[in-house]
C-alpha cells in the first residue's frame, strides 16, 4: 500500500514452471519464489546444475541421503532442504554462483563483513627502555 504508481510487486509465486518460460531463464530477486517440478532426481539435480544463474534452490524430501546427494553435487551457491530460503538469517553467508555472483566473496555473514573491513597488521618489538638505549634505528642482533 502506498506504492500503487510505482514498480512494487507483492510477494508472487510460480508454480508448476518450465525451463522454457522467461521466468525460468531469468534471474528474479524479490518476493518471488518459483516452483519447477522435476520428476525424478537426476533432473532435479540437472536443471539448476546447468542454469546460467547459480543463487540458490531448495528441494523438498523425506529421504535423507537424496537430500545429501544432492545438496553435495548441486552446481548453485545456495542450498535449502525442506526449507523455502535457503539463508534463513542475516548472520548466513549468502551469495550464488556462476552468473549470479557478486564479486570474490558473499555478500552477507562473515565474509561480507571481512570484504568491508580494513585489516591492519602491527609487529612490535619492544627494548628493555632504558634511556642509555638511546634512539636505535637498526635491526637489533642476537650478537
Amino acid at each position: 500500500q502506498g506504492h500503487e504508481k510505482g514498480f512494487f510487486i507483492g510477494p508472487s509465486l510460480f508454480d508448476r514452471v518450465t525451463p522454457d518460460m522467461q521466468s525460468y531463464k531469468e534471474e528474479i530477486f524479490g518476493p518471488v519464489l518459483q516452483i519447477v517440478r522435476a520428476p525424478d532426481f537426476e533432473t532435479a539435480l540437472k536443471l539448476p546444475s546447468e542454469h546460467q544463474y547459480g543463487n540458490g534452490v531448495a528441494i523438498f524430501t523425506r529421504n535423507g541421503h537424496a537430500a545429501r546427494e544432492f545438496a553435495a553435487r548441486v552446481n548453485v551457491g545456495m542450498v535449502g532442504i525442506n526449507v523455502p530460503i535457503p539463508v534463513p538469517v542475516a548472520y548466513h553467508s549468502f551469495g550464488g554462483w556462476k552468473r549470479s555472483a557478486f564479486g570474490d566473496v558473499n555478500q552477507h555473514g562473515m565474509e561480507g563483513v571481512r570484504f568491508w573491513t580494513k585489516v591492519k597488521t602491527v609487529t612490535q618489538r619492544w627494548p628493555d627502555g632504558s634511556p642509555d638505549g638511546g634512539n636505535a634505528f637498526v635491526i637489533p642482533t642476537m650478537g
